[in-house]
This record gives structure tokens, sequence and C-alpha cells, in this order.
């Protein structure tokens, strides 16, 4: 198995002539206005035989790209719906209308379950949304390998759960840019990082045993520099001081060969 870092948390996993994306997103206009298209993402290399999404946040879900990459009516697998109404919902609503919008095989899975897409089993686990958004994680296996996907969660108590389940991962993928959010429908605004940040992720990559512990959920490229949404300045650098030798900063479509 290998895996392919495609910009902000998106991955682009192979295995058995098939391909597998994940998070993976094209266009972050409608969430981040001061984005420059065409910067700091990559496009997946080819059809894919289903996709996986961590929420319906529209960095995070973008049913446009997953529609133009993924062959026939391939699943999209997805955590369930919020609760509430459309204001609880706000940041959830445009990825949930596109999903319908471009006819997606849309569907919603528990945390624990597993489901079967070609060569890989994937399971949703555990995570922790910043916003109080539905969110899991996922656990891919192929070839005897296994990858983690940690969207952009925050820390949490489940990890060792993951861990005795599934560890000692072969990489884990994990949000390092720490950001802190204010949202017009979240106020008063919490001080406290939406997502993991450098120091939290190479303490989560420690727990699950990672051989290998990408940071991903930034870009050095294009670091979003919008009023309620502040990055850690250096993602990369802190990550790997804190996470030492399992390191492994992977640049934009760069590939990581698991079975090297």
């Amino acid at each position: 198995m290998r895996v392919r870092r495609l910009g902000w948390a998106g991955v682009e996993v192979e295995a058995g002539g098939e391909r597998l994306v994940i998070d993976y997103v094209q266009d972050l206009t409608p969430l981040f206005t001061g984005w420059q298209p065409g910067t700091g993402l990559t496009s997946a290399t080819g059809q894919a035989s289903g996709a996986l999404v961590t929420h319906l946040h529209r960095d995070h879900t973008d049913a446009k790209a997953l529609a133009s990459v993924l062959a026939g009516n391939a699943p999209v697998l997805r955590p369930a719906r919020g609760y509430g109404d459309d204001v609880d919902n706000v940041a959830t609503l445009l990825g949930e209308s596109e999903l319908r919008q471009y006819g997606l095989n849309a569907r919603v899975v528990d945390t624990w379950s597993v489901s079967e897409i070609g060569p890989f089993t994937v399971t949703a686990v555990p995570s922790i949304d910043g916003l109080g958004d539905p969110q899991v994680n996922w656990v891919v296996e192929a070839d005897g390998q296994r990858v983690f996907h940690g969207g952009d969660t925050m820390f949490h108590g489940w990890w060792w759960l993951v861990a005795r389940r599934f560890g000692p991962v072969d990489a884990a993928f994990l949000p390092a840019n720490g950001a802190v959010v204010d949202a017009p429908h979240l106020q008063p605004p919490s001080p406290v990082t939406a997502a993991m940040d450098p120091f939290q992720a190479a303490a989560a990559a420690e727990i699950l045993g990672a051989r290998y512990a990408v940071p991903v959920h930034y870009e050095t490229g294009q670091p979003v520099k919008l009023p309620g949404y502040v990055e850690v300045e250096d993602p990369e650098t802190e990550f790997e001081k804190h996470a030492g030798a399992r390191a492994h900063v992977l640049r934009l479509g760069e590939w990581l060969d698991l079975s090297a």
C-alpha cells in the first residue's frame, strides 16, 4: 500500500491496483474566502473505487471534486448528519447540499463500523470536531498495512481504544495546524484549539505507535490568513520537533510507500 498527500487534509491511498481518496478537496474558496484556487492542492491520479470524508465541513467534503474522481457509483462514506436546526448545522449545510447536487452515493456510517471497498477494509473510528459537528476518523487496511487518517480532530481520550484495536499503524496522517476558531455561530469564542496542534498530534502518533507520522491540515505555500481562523505559525517544524524520528513530512503530491 502507498499513500499520496493531496494538500490540506486530503490523501490518496493505492493498493491492489485500486485507489481510495480521503477528505479530497479541490476548492476551498467557499470556506476560506482568501484562498487562491489552484494553490496548495493537487489532483488525485486516477479513478477512485471510493471516498471517505471525516466530516461535512467544506474543507473536507468537496462533492464536485469527488464526482470528478470517483468511478461509476462508487461509495462516499460519511458520518451522520448533525442534530438541531440550520443554525446548529450551518458549517455542514453546504457540504450536505453539494453531495445531493452531484448525486453521489453517500452512505452514513456509525463509529466502529467496518466497510469493504475493493481491496480496502475501512473502519470509522471515534473523533471529536472542534465546532461540535459529527466527525469520524478512518483506519484503512490493505496489503497487511494500516493507515490512520485524523481529519481535523481535536485531542481526545479514544486514542488508546483505537491503538488497542489497530495499533501500531504504519502511517498516521494527523492535523497539526492548531487552529483557533472564532465563528459567528459559536459565541462567545473559545481560545482552545479546534484541531490538534503539533504537540498534540505528536502525542497521538506515539499512542498509535505510528511508524510514519505525517502532519496534514495546513499549507506552507498558502497558509490561511483570515479573521477568526488562527493557525500555528510553522506546523512542520514544530511537529518534527515533537514527533522526532517518526515524523515524516510529505510534500504536495508526494507518495509514501509503506511496503518499503
